[in-house]
């Protein structure tokens, strides 16, 4: 088994990746998608975090947050939330499916087991990430244009005047300038 190695920096931003199980497209489902911004909210009000930047897509999410000064405990954070969603949830995942090796482990069939991160460096990292997150749905073909996907912070950014709105649209970019 491979031995996974967590930068664990109190203060730190941070970039993930989670996605669902077996890459089912469950997340934008209304419902779903309603219980996990409740899931989010909860957690917050008990270990908070601020969400730098965030997209929704149907099998992943890409985010990155900023930790308070005194926590590291990303994992928690994400253990609960994914917790919260699978409970509300377990009807839309097909509970059946869960194999002795997740049962064991207590995991239903909402979440893939891990999640990836990325220690944010410094700005042009976080830039470069941010950038990252909220071209994904063009990236992916669901849009073509960044701002027709409704479930980003891509939209906040354009309100602040940190984006114009049809940013990443011209023939100037490409897949390669937003990539890992």
């Amino acid at each position: 088994m491979p031995d996974y190695r967590r930068a664990y920096v109190p203060g730190g931003t941070y970039f993930f990746t989670v996605k669902t199980f077996d890459r089912r497209p469950l997340l934008i489902d209304d419902r779903c998608r309603t219980v996990l911004r409740k899931a989010i909210v909860q957690v917050r009000a008990t270990l908070p975090f601020e969400i730098i930047a965030w997209v929704l897509l149907p099998d992943h999410i890409h985010s990155v947050w900023q930790l308070s000064e005194a926590d590291a405990d990303f994992s928690l954070r994400w253990s609960l939330i994914k917790q919260r969603v699978t409970k509300q949830c377990i009807d839309r995942t097909g509970a059946s499916r869960i194999t002795p090796s997740r049962k064991k482990r207590r995991e239903g069939t909402f979440w893939q087991r891990r999640f990836w991160e990325h220690l944010i460096r410094d700005e042009t990292d976080l830039e470069r990430h941010v950038d990252y997150v909220h071209y994904n749905p063009v990236k992916h073909g669901y849009v073509r244009r960044v701002a027709d996907w409704p479930y980003s912070t891509f939209h906040r950014y354009v309100s602040r005047g940190m984006y114009p709105l049809d940013w990443a649209c011209g023939d100037e970019y490409s897949d390669d300038d937003f990539g890992e």
